[in-house]
């Protein structure tokens, strides 16, 4: 989720009390705990949605298209992940490519394009710099160093994807929103399971992944996520912050390919 939600408090617990520290996976760049070989290549396509209780006849849709290959660069194996998100509003239209090391899920390289404008980063575990080889660059002269390697956030559904879920677990995830504050611990919770229907009807047993925190502005939200038990599918989030829902339903195969289509 795009928004800055750092949660220094459960950090501070997380460092202080051992009890906590025991039952937490720390979920970093570089420590091998996502189970890569989870992530599946293809396209998800989710419907994204706003409702807000004071504007009931009101709903605001989008659709986001997340393409995963696995290529090859300079020899070694990577994740490349392409987003598009459509909307009603061609200002909001935004396109994302992302470039993870297959091992480990460490980022490489991360790119961004919306309202006219190109945002492009060359990623490493001790630093993360504006791309200078990338035209018309506006985060050309970004730099930032890190005390330790991170995660890309914007791909936070295919990180879920990759974890150990299970029964009880808490995750502290060392998250990073490429060209804003500081990388943070972000806590993660497995609060239960829950089956969720499909369109044809068939139930599947998911595990439920909850967060929650304030925004920058001390506004509080919470994060409630749906990963398949068997095939580790990100089928449902529900967000609310700022007095409304957001939700992201994962689209069935049969849904349109934009991507083969339109471009």
């Amino acid at each position: 989720m795009k928004i800055n939600k750092y949660t220094f408090a459960l950090v501070l617990l997380l460092c202080t009390s051992f009890t906590v520290f025991a039952q937490t996976d720390t979920i970093t760049a570089d420590n091998h705990k996502l189970i890569t070989a989870q992530l599946k290549p293809g396209l998800r396509q989710y419907l994204v949605y706003f409702q807000v209780p004071k504007q009931p006849k009101i709903l605001r849709l989008s659709l986001w298209l997340r393409n995963i290959a696995v290529e090859k660069i300079n020899g070694e194996d990577v994740f490349v992940t392409t987003q598009h998100w459509y909307s009603p509003d061609t200002a909001s239209y935004r396109t994302f490519r992302s470039i993870n090391k297959k091992a480990d899920f460490a980022p490489v390289f991360h790119e961004e394009k919306a309202g006219g404008k190109l945002k492009a980063y060359n990623w490493a575990a001790t630093k993360i710099t504006g791309a200078d080889t990338v035209a018309d660059n506006s985060a050309k002269g970004f730099s930032l160093n890190f005390d330790r390697a991170n995660l890309n956030w914007n791909l936070d559904i295919e990180t879920f994807e990759m974890l150990p879920l299970a029964a009880n677990k808490v995750f502290a995830i060392y998250f990073y929103d490429a060209g804003l504050t500081p990388p943070a611990y972000v806590i993660y919770k497995v609060i239960g399971n829950e089956t969720v229907s499909l369109n044809d009807n068939k139930n599947i047993d998911c595990w439920k992944l909850f967060t929650e925190g304030k925004l920058s502005n001390g506004t509080p939200y919470t994060e409630t996520y749906w990963i398949s038990k068997k095939n580790h599918e990100l089928l449902k989030e529900e967000d609310f912050y700022n007095g409304m829902y957001r939700y992201k339903i994962k689209q069935p195969g049969i849904a349109q390919d934009l991507l083969k289509r339109f471009n």
